[in-house]
């Protein structure tokens, strides 16, 4: 059993670009709260953050960027390079993502939880854990997936493989391993089936955490699962004036869930969303013409706000196109503002804005809590 009473504890691991996190999402799916370890450790080095100046101390002021946050290029340069370094990093930033992970498991309201972390296995994490999981692919894959993901050589990429211990150490120790190289139909299957092994009574009481729709006014909200790609390619097709299909769509769940809006049984409206590092970003947004937009954009973004609240978010982070900006009024009244990242204030905020604002999208931005995990201790 976990240290948590009441929870299902999944430790999820696997070496660099191996597909953990893609995992860690389908997961999500299927009704666990998941918590990212490696984004936590980022959060622990921002400026204000707890292991940001003991890192500076020990690494030195010529780390820092031009804002004065830790350049974590320039200290992977370091780390990665020498083993001694990585180790002291781990010593300054472990003990406080250990600290994050305890709250946000006995803070959440799931009861089965899944925590992903490469260095997993390496410390005592794997033993609050109930069950490992570790994704795995060929270490081609891994290069390609790095190079392509990170813009970094092929001499890079390989240094950041051989940094790690060896995956064969990770799939020994596991209890499932899941197979990320081939398809995503393929890795949903695999997930599906891992997920069906947790013992049954947690797996009921995850579920009830989710509700499939929700009514609000004359609208119904619906959350699509994979078994609805199909239904959504051909909504984003027809709403978003892009080419998607199914397969596109699975692959798209690797990464974010979606809200169907209903109208009278039809499909009028879509929402693409995910909470990463405890940051909701909505990046897709459609409505059909000829409805209340208003309304329409109320009851998805009420469902996304409900669903956030439940995976702890801290803010919320819309990317609008040109036509949806304009409904200035609406998103004041659901309490959104516009804003550009530069003016958010937290850096794990502006990091996930920068990640996804481009000149084609407005940033709107609404604070869900107050209170944030990893405030300076």
């Amino acid at each position: 059993m976990s240290q948590w009473p009441g929870k299902y504890v999944i430790g999820l691991t696997g070496n660099i670009a191996t597909g953990k996190s893609v995992v860690r999402k389908m997961l999500e799916h299927l009704g666990a709260y998941s918590i990212d370890a490696d984004a936590l450790a980022h959060r622990t080095m921002a400026k204000g953050a707890p292991a940001y100046q003991p890192i500076v101390d020990i690494f030195g002021n010529w780390i820092l960027g031009e804002n004065q946050e830790i350049d974590r290029t320039k200290l992977g340069q370091v780390v990665f390079s020498a083993p001694e370094a990585m180790q002291k990093l781990e010593e300054i930033t472990h003990p406080f993502v250990r600290q994050a992970i305890d709250l946000l498991t006995k803070r959440s309201k799931h009861k089965v939880v899944v925590i992903e972390a490469i260095k997993l296995l390496e410390g005592e994490l794997a033993s609050y854990c109930d069950s490992v999981w570790v994704a795995d692919a060929p270490e081609s894959l891994q290069l390609s997936r790095i190079m392509k993901k990170r813009g970094l050589s092929d001499a890079d990429a390989r240094q950041r493989i051989q940094a790690q211990n060896p995956q064969k150490d990770k799939i020994d120790a596991a209890d499932i391993v899941i197979d990320n190289s081939d398809s995503f139909e393929e890795l949903w299957k695999q997930v599906v089936a891992g997920w069906e092994k947790i013992e049954l009574s947690s797996v009921k009481d995850a579920a009830s955490e989710i509700v499939e729709e929700a009514k609000s006014g004359d609208f119904a909200v619906k959350r699509g699962l994979p078994r609805d790609s199909e239904a959504i390619a051909a909504l984003m097709t027809r709403l978003g004036k892009i080419e998607m299909n199914s397969s596109d769509v699975m692959a798209a769940f690797g990464e974010k869930a979606f809200f169907i809006l209903k109208l009278d049984e039809k499909l009028v409206g879509l929402a693409g969303w995910q909470v990463e590092n405890l940051v909701t970003r909505v990046s897709d947004l459609y409505i059909n013409d000829g409805i209340s937009a208003d309304d329409g954009l109320k009851a998805l973004l009420e469902e996304i706000e409900k669903a956030s609240n439940s995976l702890q978010s801290e803010a919320a982070l819309l990317f609008l196109n040109s036509e949806l900006a304009t409904h200035e009024k609406t998103w004041k009244n659901l309490g959104y503002e516009k804003r550009t990242s530069q003016s958010l204030g937290v850096q794990a905020w502006e990091d996930a804005a920068n990640e996804r604002l481009n000149a084609d999208r407005t940033l709107f931005f609404k604070q869900l809590r107050m209170d944030r995990v990893l405030r300076p201790i």
